[in-house]
C-alpha cells in the first residue's frame, strides 16, 4: 500500500511542491509545481511578495486535488531569518522584507549600542551575520512592532496559512539569534534589552509536530499540517543518506551550509571567533555549522550577463568552466563584497586586480575562479570544525541543488582531501517528508529515514585527486585570506 505526503520548498531563489510517495520500502518523489520567488523592490525597499508565493502553492495544491491522492500529511521548509507580521484579523502586514534589504545595517548599529556581541552570542549560539533576524527586527520601527499582532518565519507562517494553528518550529526558531539553546526558550533577556515584544512570538514546538487537519478548502483529504524542520537546511540535514558520526554535510545551494550533527551545541569563545553558529536539528540535535556564500555568486553572474543579453545555463557555465586553465585566479568568497547583489563579475574582477591576480577574461574563467575559491573555502571551514569538534571528519555530504554541480563537487573533494558523496539532490524536500514519516508513526527514528533516503536515491562518490596542486592553491588562498 502506497502513503503519500507533501512538502512545499521554499528556497530563496524558486519554490516547489513536491510528492513523496512510500511504496515498496522505498521514497520516491514528484514535482507538481515549481515556480520562481523573485524578490521586488517596493521604494527603496527590497521585499519578498508573500501573496504570490501563497498562490503559487495554492495552484500546487490544485494540481493534487485534481489527481485524488489521499494525502497523509503536508509542511513546508523555508529560508531562515525572514518573517512577516499578522495583524488582529491574521492578515499578513506588508511589506515583508527580504534579509538583503539595506535597513539591516541600521539594526545592527542598534543592537551594539544595547548588547555587547559577546553576551548576543553566549545567549544564542548563533554566528554573527547582519541578515540574522535579531537585526532585523532591530531595525523595525516601534510603532510597526506595536501594531503586529503576532510574528511568523516564513516557513511557520504557510503552516499557519494550512492550517490556522500558529507555531514557531524549532530548527527555524533557532536561526533567530533569539533562541536561547539551553533553556530551549525564546530569549526573554534579548527581547527585553532590544524591546523587542515577546507578545509577537508564537510557542516553540519540536521538528515533527502535528500542527492539526489542512484547512478543506485548500485539501479535501484528512491531511495532517506538520511542523517538520520549517528551515530548510534543517530538513536537508535530516535527509542526508549518512551513517556513523565521522561525516560533515554541505547543503548547497545559493548559500552553503557546512557542518556537523551534535548531541549539544558548543557555545565557546573559540566558536564565537570562528563564528560558528548552533542551529537545532531534528530530535533535539545540534547543527554546528558555518555559513558560506555559495554558489549565489555564480548566480548573480549569471544574472548579469543575461541582462547584458548573454544567456548561458548552469550546466553551460560548467562545461565550459571546466576546460579552462586552473587556479588562474582566487578569490576569498566570504569577503563582504560578495554578499550584497548585483555587478557580481566586476567585483569578482576588482577583488583580482587589488591582490595583483589577472583578471577573469570571460565567464569561463569567472565560473572556474569562484567554484575553485569556494571548494578551497570549505576546506578551510571544514579544518575549523574539527578543531571546535575534537575529531577529524572522513567523509563529506554535499547535498541539495549544488550537489548536481560535478565540477564543484570533484573540487571539493580536491580541496578538502576528502571523499565526497553527493546527493540526493533534493534533500530539502526529502528531509521535510521523512519527518512528517516518523511524525506519523510510519518510521521509527532518524536512522531508520535515513536508511530510506540510501536505499531510495542514488549518491556519486567523488575522490580527491590532484593533490599537490591543490595543496600549493590551498597555500595562495590562506594568504589572500589572511589579507582581510
Amino acid at each position: 500500500m502506497s502513503t503519500h505526503y507533501l512538502a512545499c520548498d521554499l528556497g530563496a531563489e524558486s519554490g516547489r511542491l513536491m510528492l513523496g510517495t512510500i511504496a515498496d520500502d522505498r521514497l520516491s518523489i514528484e514535482e507538481i509545481h515549481r515556480f520562481p520567488n523573485t524578490p521586488e523592490r517596493i521604494g527603496e525597499s527590497l521585499c519578498w511578495n508573500i501573496t504570490r508565493l501563497w498562490a503559487e502553492l495554492k495552484d500546487g495544491l490544485n494540481k493534487i486535488w485534481q489527481r485524488n491522492l489521499p494525502i497523509s500529511g503536508i509542511s513546508t521548509a523555508s529560508w531562515g531569518l525572514d518573517y512577516l507580521f499578522l495583524d488582529q484579523n491574521h492578515n499578513v502586514i506588508s511589506p515583508v522584507y527580504h534579509y538583503r534589504d539595506s535597513r539591516t545595517a541600521f539594526g545592527v548599529e542598534r543592537v551594539r549600542t544595547r548588547v555587547d556581541w559577546k553576551t548576543v552570542f553566549a545567549e544564542t549560539g548563533i554566528q554573527f551575520m547582519p541578515i540574522n533576524t535579531i537585526y532585523q527586527l532591530a531595525a523595525e520601527d516601534q510603532e510597526w512592532l506595536r501594531r503586529a499582532e503576532q510574528l511568523l518565519l516564513i516557513g511557520d507562517a504557510f503552516n499557519f496559512f494550512l492550517s490556522g494553528v500558529a507555531r514557531a518550529e524549532i530548527s527555524l526558531a533557532s536561526t533567530t539569534q533569539l533562541y536561547n539553546p539551553f533553556r530551549k526558550a525564546w530569549s526573554q533577556r534579548l527581547m527585553n534589552d532590544l524591546e523587542i515584544p515577546s507578545r509577537l512570538f508564537p510557542a516553540i514546538v519540536p521538528s515533527g509536530t502535528i500542527l492539526g487537519s489542512v484547512k478543506t478548502e485548500w485539501l479535501p483529504f484528512e491531511a495532517q499540517v506538520i511542523a517538520s524542520c520549517s528551515h530548510d537546511t534543517g530538513a536537508a540535514v535530516a535527509g542526508v543518506p549518512a551513517e556513523g558520526e565521522d561525516w560533515a554535510y554541505i547543503s548547497s545551494g545559493t548559500w552553503s551550509l557546512l557542518g556537523v550533527e551534535l548531541s549539544k551545541p558548543i557555545i565557546t569563545a573559540q566558536s564565537r571567533e570562528l563564528n560558528f553558529t548552533n542551529e537545532i536539528g531534528f530530535g533535539g540535535t545540534v547543527r554546528l555549522l558555518r555559513n558560506i556564500v555559495g554558489l549565489w555568486i555564480v548566480q548573480e553572474c549569471r544574472r548579469d550577463w543575461a541582462d547584458r543579453g548573454q544567456l548561458l545555463d548552469y550546466a553551460r557555465l560548467t562545461e565550459m568552466a571546466a576546460q579552462v586553465p586552473a587556479f588562474v585566479s582566487l578569490i576569498d568568497p566570504s569577503d563582504p563584497r560578495f554578499v550584497a547583489p548585483d555587478d557580481m563579475p566586476a567585483k569578482i574582477a576588482a577583488y583580482c586586480r587589488e591582490t595583483n591576480q589577472p583578471e577573469p577574461s570571460n565567464p569561463a574563467a569567472t565560473v572556474r575562479c569562484a567554484l575553485e575559491s569556494l571548494a578551497l573555502l570549505y576546506r578551510r571551514r571544514l579544518s575549523e570544525v574539527e578543531t571546535l569538534i575534537g575529531r577529524k571528519v572522513r567523509r563529506l555530504h554535499i547535498v541539495g541543488g549544488g550537489s548536481k554541480n560535478t565540477l564543484l563537487n570533484q573540487f571539493t573533494a580536491n580541496a578538502t582531501r576528502r571523499p565526497v558523496l553527493a546527493g540526493p539532490a533534493e534533500a530539502t524536500a526529502i528531509g521535510n517528508l521523512v519527518v512528517q514519516v516518523i511524525a506519523l508513526g510510519q518510521l521509527p527514528s532518524l536512522q531508520a529515514a535515513r536508511d530510506l533516503v540510501r536505499r531510495s536515491f542514488d549518491v556519486a562518490t567523488f575522490e580527491p585527486i590532484d593533490r599537490d596542486r591543490w595543496e600549493e592553491a590551498y597555500e595562495r588562498f590562506t594568504e589572500l585570506c589572511a589579507r582581510a
